[in-house]
């Protein structure tokens, strides 16, 4: 039976200068794969940097399985994978020398790497350039090299920032699946700001809004709040400004003199509203919007 992995948030601050970037945060991730989602300069980078000890928090602490993760330096370390969002490669070196260097930073064996680098460059799909320099790669390549020394030394927590900036949709798919299967005995908190993506590789949601955490839980069940409240609508161009100010519109589509809307909230009376079945990103956009009215 597969041993219990906890990572717990608790009440952590973060201040630089007189900006708050996290205010009070709290959470419990076991195994399982979780999406961080939120808007540009939320905090989602700033809170992945103090889970992998990159930052340290103004307040407040982190822990694993009980144990600060301060106190636990380089035992804690070597259980973390990480890719950050700006991840810089060494452009001299081979896929290959690159994560040789890289795993024995972390670590491990040269036989451990001679098993462990042919199984990572498979995964993120580099095979084939495992002898090329990384400086001929293109971004998106770039990015599935980082994946691949995230994931090298095994860690029983993955932390992510924008994993599939750069990815192509077949490359996203197999990425999801793979994810997905690691998650059984890891814990995987990935960013991104392609709602579709946590949508297919998260089973759970961490909403942060300016800092703060304003929801979290299974998707499925976060989803089912706004079941009934999701529309489509054909309507006059002339109300979409009225839609668009007392809504939360997830898309808007010009067709002839009519505009297709769709959008969260309450039903017009006076539109022809069809109802349709909701979406991560319609729950997303839907409690953004409530956010931003209640902070009016």
């Amino acid at each position: 039976m597969s041993s219990k992995i906890e990572l717990q948030a608790i009440h952590l601050c973060k201040s630089y200068r007189k900006k708050e970037a996290l205010k009070d945060v709290n959470f419990i991730l076991e195994k399982g794969v979780y999406g961080l989602l939120g808007e540009n300069g939320a905090g989602k980078s700033t809170l992945m940097r103090i889970l992998t000890t990159v930052d340290s928090p103004t307040s407040g602490k982190v822990t694993y399985n009980g144990g600060n993760i301060v106190d636990m330096n380089e035992d804690y370390r070597d259980l973390i994978g990480y890719m950050p969002q700006e991840y810089n490669v060494y452009p001299a070196f081979t896929a290959t020398d690159f994560l040789n260097y890289m795993g024995t930073l972390k670590g491990l064996s040269a036989d451990e790497l001679r098993k462990k680098i042919p199984e990572v460059l498979e995964f993120v799909n580099l095979t084939d350039v495992a002898k090329k320099k990384v400086r001929t790669f293109s971004g998106g390549m770039k990015r599935r090299i980082g994946i691949a020394q995230a994931i090298l030394n095994d860690p029983k927590i993955l932390i992510l920032d924008e994993p599939t900036a750069g990815l192509d949709p077949e490359e996203r798919i197999r990425f999801s699946n793979i994810l997905s299967q690691m998650a059984k005995e890891k814990i995987i908190l990935l960013s991104t700001h392609i709602v579709s993506d946590i949508e297919a590789i998260a089973n759970r949601l961490i909403v942060i809004r300016k800092g703060e955490i304003v929801k979290t839980g299974c998707i499925d069940e976060l989803v089912e709040d706004v079941e009934g409240k999701v529309w489509e609508v054909a309507t006059r161009q002339d109300m979409l400004h009225k839609v668009n100010s007392e809504k939360a519109v997830i898309h808007i589509k010009q067709a002839g003199k009519e505009v297709h809307i769709r959008f969260v909230g309450e039903a017009y009376p006076d539109m022809d509203c069809t109802p349709v079945t909701p979406t991560l990103e319609d729950y997303y956009m839907f409690i953004m919007k409530k956010g931003e009215n209640e902070n009016e």
